[in-house]
């Protein structure tokens, strides 16, 4: 295309003057033509050439490509406003074939095209639209962070959902692996491993606050009440010797290492998966002493409607004193019995009812009443699945108990074996120990000589005891007067959602073991993993709500499969044409999109135009 001049006489005047039209070539039988496409007008507006060079050029950008479309050349703000005037207008009149809206036609060279910076963007892009939802961006503001750390910190956070690793492995990852940069905006070229420390504790410093406001902000967002609440502890092990932490101590591992200095982590949901609250205690402290620190915390973590929230716990802290604790704050709660009760009757008012648990399993429920002075209200359990656990856990425990008396018993009559009666005692005292739930089972018997030497041990099954009919049984303790069994089993039932949590934490989000070598270090490393967790927490909560009930592990396996891709290509001016975009989603990362209402992708192409590099002829590069 190009503007050509026509001139006119003014005959009034008796002056000459240029009219300008934009044309463009065709060839009809070998010939050359002008089609004239628009007039333009006397063109006062832009007094030299060039500028209505350039406008000719401007109108043809946006004929041939997209309104949206930069221009290759850098125009004057005169010449794009009549650019985009003219374009309008013969739109309007349809003067030109524009084809399919934003349709960017260009003659290419397809073997110069390459695929190159391949990057995964699916889960990325899922949590960031999770981060933005809870507005975590907009807290950070209120408390003055810049943008840049506002930026790194979406960028931490969002990594650690999609790929729990240490600070240096995520460096990597964000520079060669995730698009993650991208979609906030940071440099991933200024991504370090100290920078990364430095906004974990960052963070790790707005912590209750943080989690207080995320807390209200779930609560608002989807309409929740924290009616129930579910409190439960789990602990993690140090990979280092932490002979200066104050935290690290030595304790019960839920893992067995008994070899690791431990760390203990307490926290709250609600019902549907949300954390309340968390802290943070010594390896050593037992479950049943954190209780009171969690209560007082409570009221200011939660949303209270009429009544306090109901109270779910384990039977590892319902202590007696962590229920009066509860009654004395006001609280109902609901716990596993921590000991059988001896004396119970059913209770006339309600009817036994049988339900099947997940794997279609029968259950029995049943409301007893007891002469227990503690006035709360009991339901007896007995699964079918536990008992078959129990029997087969207490099968193979009593074989080697019995296989226990058997070795004490051939040291008493073998040469050089243990014989003398207070030792023989010792053993059977140890191996009591050593199996406290069977042992009660078995009447032992030692026989001496008179002179302190044992002689022979018997062992024999007491009568009347069968541990088999006592298998699978247990009783739900509440202050909950409600005649349903069901209802009760359903309450209690959700501190199944607690266990998910402490999975995804610790497995999913890395926080086992943990290798820092600090305290702080340690604290910062866990609060950005409980960070993850929310991102976490609000797509699979949205996501069950729809009935999707994947694993997070599987769900970012499934997004990863959505890619950042730059594709290059010369057009035959010689040009190279890069184009950013993402690559169309899969009908399963589709389906998480359109139940989320989230949107597909960050941008829709990035394209960029490089002009053929000129060659001077003493150049022999």
């Amino acid at each position: 295309m190009f503007i050509k001049p026509l001139v006119k006489y003014n005959k009034t005047t008796k002056q000459r003057y240029n009219i300008y039209q934009l044309c463009e070539s065709f060839r009809l039988d070998d010939r050359v033509r002008h089609r004239i496409i628009i007039g333009l007008g006397k063109l006062d507006e832009l007094p030299s050439e060039e500028q209505k060079k350039h406008l000719g050029k401007r109108i043809e950008e946006l004929l041939t490509g997209s309104i949206n479309r930069l221009p290759l050349l850098p125009v004057d703000e005169k010449v794009e406003k009549l650019a985009y005037y003219y374009y309008v207008e013969i739109k309007k009149k349809h003067r030109y074939d524009l084809g399919e809206a934003g349709k960017d036609l260009q003659t290419v060279d397809l073997s110069t095209i390459k695929n190159k910076d391949a990057r995964e963007i699916g889960a990325e892009w899922l949590c960031k639209q999770a981060f933005d939802q809870l507005d975590i961006t907009g807290f950070l503001r209120q408390k003055k962070w810049s943008e840049e750390n506002i930026s790194l910190a979406a960028t931490h956070i969002i990594s650690r959902a999609v790929y729990p690793a240490s600070e240096f492995k995520t460096v990597s990852f964000i520079r060669e692996n995730s698009a993650i940069c991208e979609i906030t905006g940071y440099d991933k070229d200024k991504i370090t491993k100290d920078k990364l420390y430095k906004i974990s504790h960052n963070l790790y410093s707005v912590k209750d606050e943080l989690e207080s406001y995320l807390s209200k902000r779930t609560n608002e967002l989807f309409d929740l009440e924290d009616k129930i609440i579910l409190y439960d502890l789990t602990n993690t092990y140090f990979e280092g010797r932490m002979k200066n932490s104050k935290l690290a101590k030595f304790g019960r591992s839920k893992e067995k290492r008994k070899d690791a200095r431990l760390i203990v982590l307490a926290v709250v949901i609600n019902r549907e998966g949300f954390l309340k609250y968390s802290n943070i205690f010594e390896g050593n402290m037992t479950d049943s002493k954190t209780l009171e620190t969690i209560v007082d915390a409570l009221s200011n973590q939660t949303s209270f409607t009429d009544r306090k929230p109901i109270v779910v716990i384990d039977a590892g802290i319902a202590t007696d004193e962590n229920l009066k604790l509860l009654k004395k704050k006001h609280y109902d709660y609901m716990c596993v019995s921590r000991s059988n009760l001896k004396e119970y009757y059913a209770d006339t008012d309600s009817t036994p009812v049988e339900i099947k648990d997940k794997r279609k399993q029968p259950i029995e429920l049943m409301k007893v009443k007891t002469d227990e002075e503690d006035g709360d209200n009991y339901l007896w359990v007995k699964s079918k699945a536990k008992a078959l656990k129990e029997n087969s856990m207490n099968g193979l425990l009593s074989q080697r108990f019995e296989e226990g008396v058997q070795s004490i018993s051939e040291g008493i009559n073998k040469k050089g074996g243990t014989k003398k009666l207070d030792k023989v005692y010792e053993r059977i005292g140890r191996l009591k120990q050593k199996y406290p739930s069977v042992h009660k089972y078995y009447d032992i018997t030692v026989s001496d000589n008179g002179k302190g030497t044992a002689t022979r041990i018997s062992c024999e099954h007491k009568k009347g005891e069968d541990h088999d009919k006592k298998a699978g049984i247990y009783f739900l303790r509440t202050t909950l007067d409600e005649n349903d069994e069901k209802t009760f089993w359903a309450i209690y039932n959700i501190i199944r959602e607690i266990e998910y949590t402490f999975r995804v934490l610790k497995t999913d989000l890395d926080l086992r073991p943990i290798y820092h070598k600090t305290d702080d270090a340690a604290m910062a490393h866990l609060h950005l993993g409980i960070l993850a967790y929310w991102l976490v927490a609000t797509i699979r909560y949205q996501l069950k709500q729809k009935g999707y009930k994947h694993e997070w592990r599987e769900i970012v396996r499934i997004m990863n499969t959505q890619k950042c891709v730059t594709t290059t290509v010369e057009n035959i001016k010689e040009e190279t044409i890069s184009v950013r975009q993402c690559t169309e989603p899969t009908q399963q990362v589709r389906q998480i999109y359109n139940l989320m209402n989230y949107k597909y992708v960050p941008f829709h192409k990035k394209k960029s135009v490089v002009l053929p590099a000129e060659i001077n002829k003493n150049d022999t590069s």
